[in-house]
């Protein structure tokens, strides 16, 4: 693989991975609502969420999971339950605003990483996803090396993309627009994690 395709491959996995989609939704609210180190800490989170799917369809989980069905179909439902039950977070917090004023603490800046790792974790698509990187990116025979090799560079750039959106959506600028119409940013907040779940549910696999 050139240093070109190398470019491309990288380019396309930043793309992907900083679409609208339910981990970019989470940082950017979560930023909004509670600063920059509220959504770096839930951006680490998603990171190693990633992460963990990452090695795993380098260490072949991926093929496991598909040739039994049912493992797949279990990661499926419990991510759509957890996506579900942001939407209704959400939805709460557009009905009853909770108060904003306090930074987060120790134990809030916990439950967002692992809130964020766990939304990871229970997308059955992430390791669909890695496991089709490695199929178009890595030569037939490819040594471990060269897996791990593009490992690093995927989730580095996926780390520059997570990052990014915890920086950038708890610029002061869009924090103050967040604090006008929180109502409608949670309802919008809802809806999103409402129609991400009902996607993954609806889901089939294909062939």
């Amino acid at each position: 693989m050139t240093g070109y395709e190398t470019l491309l491959i990288l380019v396309g996995w930043a793309v992907a991975g900083g679409s609208p989609g339910p981990a970019t939704l989470a940082i950017s609210g979560t930023a909004m609502q509670a600063g920059r180190m509220a959504g770096l800490t839930i951006a680490g989170g998603i990171v190693c969420g990633s992460a963990s799917w990452g090695i795993a369809a380098a260490l072949g989980i991926g093929a496991v999971m598909l040739a039994n069905v049912w493992v797949f179909e279990l990661v499926r439902y419990a991510g759509a339950a957890y996506l579900l039950y942001l939407a209704v977070k959400s939805l709460r917090r557009a009905v009853r605003p909770e108060d904003l004023s306090a930074a987060p603490g120790a134990d809030d800046l916990r439950r967002l990483f692992f809130k964020g790792m766990l939304l990871h974790v229970t997308n059955p698509k992430a390791i669909l996803s890695w496991g089709a990187i490695y199929a178009i990116a890595l030569p037939a025979g490819a040594g471990m090396a060269q897996v791990w090799q593009l490992f690093a560079m995927l989730i580095a750039v996926s780390m520059l993309v997570f990052f990014g959106y915890g920086v950038l959506f708890s610029a002061p600028r869009i924090a103050r627009g967040y604090a006008r119409a929180r109502r409608w940013f949670d309802g919008l907040f809802a809806a999103l994690f409402g129609a991400a779940s009902i996607k993954i549910l609806t889901a089939r696999l294909e062939g």
